[in-house]
């Protein structure tokens, strides 16, 4: 009887220890490392590690690499199957050090969100200044609003681009 019981906690305990499991960012970090062969933080590397604050499922299956972008300044990172998630991670480069800031650190900036067939655009603030095609930190008007990173498109506009 006891013996039972036992069993069935188990059993019932499985489904929520498996939802509070997530992935490992470090080995996301390393798979990024792998793809470019240039480590983190150099010129051609991902310019930061994966934000540890995420909290993606595992991925039971190899995760997909690939360039997004032409300028290939930017991995796409997934997990390839059904309900599965997907990252960007931006990279470092000389051009980027060298390209002339678009953005200040405190500039008022339009934040554009986008996917195939719409845009919501708000007013927010660079936390950081960036050239053109940099990733930077922007926050909305709103102080409630968690920090976010957006792509310089022009002075003054930012934008994140949904899949």
């Amino acid at each position: 009887m006891i013996r039972t019981l036992a069993l069935s906690a188990a059993l019932i305990a499985a489904p929520a220890l498996s939802q509070t499991a997530i992935a490992d960012l470090a080995a996301i970090d390393h798979a990024v490392a792998q793809f470019t062969g240039v480590p983190q933080g150099a010129s051609g590397g991902a310019a930061l590690p994966v934000d540890r604050r995420l909290k993606l499922a595992p991925c039971p299956v190899p995760l997909a690499l690939g360039w997004y972008g032409a300028r290939r300044d930017t991995v796409a990172v997934a997990c390839p199957m059904a309900g599965g998630w997907k990252l960007y991670v931006p990279l470092a480069g000389a051009s980027q050090a060298a390209a002339v800031p678009l953005i200040a650190k405190g500039d008022a900036v339009t934040i554009t969100v986008s996917a195939e067939g719409f845009a919501v655009s708000q007013p927010g603030e660079a936390l950081e200044a960036g050239a053109e095609g940099v990733w930077i930190k922007v926050r909305t008007i709103s102080p409630s609003t968690p920090i976010l990173r957006a792509r310089v498109i022009r002075p003054g506009l930012v934008g994140i681009d949904l899949p």
